[in-house]
């Protein structure tokens, strides 16, 4: 059979439901997944879908094509992804997928899938869509039994296990009619919080504001909702609950890259001398915390399953990106991103603080830009960075950094470059400790793109 290949994204699969996606693609995915799993040893097999309206449908097809490979199935039903994580370690087998769209648009649905606790991503995805078009997966004589699982109860327990709250504050949780609210609520209804829940009934149509945190603009409804009650902070999470968004009570967003600082601090008291991983898009103040605060600042590519995949090989207590992903792998948590498990464990911090919002405010932070992005032709942004590495000059400067396209680091701040994995954009942002510094490295760094390619049409 033939896949649309714009499906096949480097960290997941996502599409346009019934048009790219298609309940015939995501049974045969199914299929190559079992048989996956079964290559691998895996005794059985974690499904779990998000709030969306085609949500059941599209997990309807992915059972009925893992279980045909003689795969046992364990539907966890309509949760959180990072409920779906947690059931691969609670049930033993670290094989799930979650049909999640994540923070796309309503029509958009997707996959995202690991196999015998690896998370797959770029060539193994690719592997899987080779799979698929030419049939090569196991059919079994019996179809393996689908049976019904209780994730959440076991992922609450285990959630709450040594969380201490020092003193009770007031929040404001935002779920933007995406999976995790029930969830959260939950989770905080056992804790000794004041809690005022918004949009957390979840409704695929997500009829009040979409549910990406990382986009302030979808944080206004948070925010004016925690000043009229005088709430201590708000935390908000994305469609399917594996990333979190927070705003003080003056709303203030605290955007994750300084969130990371907070948590890297707590964990560093117990882990001191131990690497951080953080992503290229995170600021160079993050760099500087975790060296100041006795850790090993690890730089990794974009994207969650690049993130894991350097927690796994760093052994890191603690990761997070720019985006929201923050990846908790100490004593407590088990190395997957978790919006909802962040916000408990942001809670027990700001528990100890007479004022949350003050410690919140008073993390250090720069001057910068938002992702400015160069659209371009399929397939050249990948080519113009190759390039860029290649003949860019920075003398003047103290790292260049190369990982995910080039970042480059001055004592006062930094600039990148790097090709989306998703869209046929480059991706450029800026930094400096002051405007004046944020004016000078901008002004450097794209004069070099320019000196490279003369013919770049930068965005103004």
């Amino acid at each position: 059979m033939q896949l649309d290949p714009s499906i096949f994204k480097a960290y997941d699969i996502r599409g346009v439901v019934d048009s790219t996606l298609t309940e015939e693609a995501v049974r045969a995915i199914g299929r190559v997944l079992g048989t996956l799993a079964i290559e691998a040893g895996a005794p059985s097999f974690c499904v779990a879908r998000d709030g969306r309206v085609s949500g059941e449908r599209l997990l309807g097809a992915l059972i009925d094509g893992i279980s045909s490979t003689g795969i046992k199935v364990l539907n966890a039903g309509a949760v959180p992804t990072p409920v779906l994580y947690y059931a691969t370690k609670h049930f033993g087998n670290g094989t799930g997928v979650a049909v999640t769209g994540s923070h796309n648009p309503p029509d958009w649905n997707g996959l995202k899938m690991m196999v015998a606790g690896v998370t797959l991503f770029a060539d193994k995805i690719q592997d899987i869509r080779r799979r698929a078009e030419a049939g090569d997966w196991i059919t079994a004589e019996q179809p393996g039994e689908v049976e019904s699982v209780d994730a959440v109860d076991p992922y609450i327990e285990k959630a709450l296990n040594g969380i201490k709250i020092s003193r009770r504050l007031k929040v404001v949780a935002d779920a933007g009619n995406g999976i995790g609210g029930p969830t959260l609520l939950a989770l905080l209804s056992r804790l000794d919080v004041d809690v005022t829940p918004l949009f957390c009934e979840p409704d695929g149509t997500f009829p009040n504001h979409h549910p990406d945190p990382s986009k302030p603009k979808n944080l206004a409804d948070l925010i004016a909702k925690v000043k009229e009650i005088g709430a201590d902070y708000g935390f908000a999470l994305d469609g399917d609950g594996d990333r979190l968004g927070v705003v003080t009570n003056t709303g203030d967003v605290i955007f994750p890259d300084r969130l990371m600082m907070l948590f890297a601090a707590d964990i560093l008291t117990r882990h001191p001398g131990e690497p951080i991983v953080y992503d290229v898009k995170c600021s160079r103040r993050l760099v500087d915390w975790i060296a100041e605060k006795g850790g090993v600042p690890t730089i990794s590519p974009t994207g969650h399953s690049l993130v894991k995949a350097k927690l796994r090989e760093t052994q890191a207590p603690f990761a997070g990106e720019m985006s929201g992903h923050i990846f908790f792998n100490d004593e407590r948590w088990t190395g997957f991103d978790d919006g909802l498990y962040s916000a408990v464990r942001l809670l027990e911090i700001l528990s100890r603080s007479d004022d949350p919002s003050e410690t919140l405010r008073s993390l250090p932070n720069a001057v910068n830009t938002p992702e400015l992005q160069i659209p371009m032709n399929e397939g050249e942004p990948k080519r113009f960075i190759e390039r860029f590495k290649s003949e860019c000059k920075f003398d003047d400067a103290e790292h260049v950094i190369t990982v995910d396209g080039v970042r480059v680091e001055w004592k006062d701040g930094f600039a990148l470059a790097r090709s989306s994995n998703t869209t046929p954009v480059v991706v450029i942002r800026f930094e400096g400790d002051t405007e004046e510094a944020l004016k000078r490295i901008e002004k450097r760094f794209t004069e070099e793109m320019r000196r490279v390619e003369p013919t770049l049409r930068l965005p103004e």
